[in-house]
């Protein structure tokens, strides 16, 4: 039987595989290509939502260095660590800067090579590139006790007067459209992650209606995903430089909803059964539910509905 810790090294070594390998080096969105970009993050999300959430970030980093005509090097493995900036301090120091303090939910934590990561500086919140592996940065141990999204190797990483370079301020990003960009790409991986959850279906050598009803509905929400990435993604290629705040906040909501759904109707044809008995199932419905709650539910809704502007 496959074990968590198994699945973990799985992961880590998978997630390295793919970027050695280029399969990593994913079209930018906005450039023609965006519906090719988010159906490859799905298909990862697909195989393994944890080695998803390690190469959305390795991604994430890359468009946001590229943005900056910055690149990542060969052989090196990157996150994005930006969660609540006022955890860590920047100063200033002599040729770099030094990062101080704790950042919780590092994916990648003892994988990562690299990693951009958000802390509050005398100007305020801004992106720094860090290397993991020097000493002074260091993952604290048994800082994610769950099961959803063990494998990803999260956790709460402390900085101890770490050595960083500066990227540039956190609001030139986040107001920027390849943030939204990459906000519509975790969508994808969510999409990616009920169809894996939804691969169980496939075991009922002979379904009753019930069941056939469930199987029916979750072919729909799975092509309703589908549908609504791919026209978010024409438009994204249409107007690269817009604003895409609304759109991403439409097709997370959508996605979120579909990929929750997907997930309740599986375990209401399979029963029990194979969230007790099968441990690769069991892992993917854990690890969806905890990665669609980067979604900050109704916060995000009554946000969009600010954006509103009719029906």
């Amino acid at each position: 039987m496959r074990t968590h810790a198994a699945v973990a090294v799985e992961t880590a070594d998978g997630f390295r595989a793919l970027a050695d390998s280029g399969a990593l080096s994913l079209p930018a969105a906005g450039r023609g290509e965006t519906a090719r970009r988010w159906a490859e993050l799905a298909s990862f999300g697909e195989r393994s939502l944890p080695i998803a959430r390690l190469a959305e970030g390795h991604v994430a980093a890359a468009a946001i260095l590229a943005e900056r005509g910055d690149e990542i090097g060969p052989g090196t493995y990157w996150g994005v660590w930006a969660a609540d900036p006022t955890s860590l301090k920047a100063a200033p120091g002599p040729g770099e800067w030094r990062l101080t303090g704790d950042r919780q939910w590092c994916a990648g934590a003892h994988t990562c090579t690299d990693a951009l990561v958000a802390a509050v500086g005398p100007d305020g919140p801004a992106l720094f590139h860090v290397r993991t592996e020097d000493p002074r940065v260091q993952p604290v141990a048994d800082t994610w006790p769950a099961t959803g999204m063990a494998a990803s190797d999260s956790g709460t990483v402390e900085f101890s007067d770490a050595p960083a370079r500066l990227i540039g301020p956190l609001a030139d990003h986040l107001a920027s459209p390849g943030y939204w960009h990459a906000t519509m790409g975790v969508a994808a991986v969510w999409l990616g992650g009920a169809r894996g959850v939804a691969r169980v279906l496939t075991r009922l050598s002979a379904p009753d209606q019930h069941q056939l009803a469930h199987i029916g509905a979750v072919d729909e929400l799975l092509a309703t995903g589908a549908a609504v990435l791919d026209g978010a993604a024409r438009w994204v290629d249409a107007n690269p430089a817009a604003d895409a705040e609304q759109v991403a906040r439409r097709v997370r909501a959508a996605v979120e909803r579909v990929a929750a759904e997907v997930a309740e109707r599986v375990g209401r044809a399979t029963g029990a059964g194979p969230l007790c008995a099968d441990v690769e199932h069991g892992m993917r419905v854990a690890d969806l539910h905890v990665y669609l709650r980067e979604s900050l539910a109704e916060r995000d809704l009554a946000r969009l509905g600010e954006l509103a502007r009719g029906f």
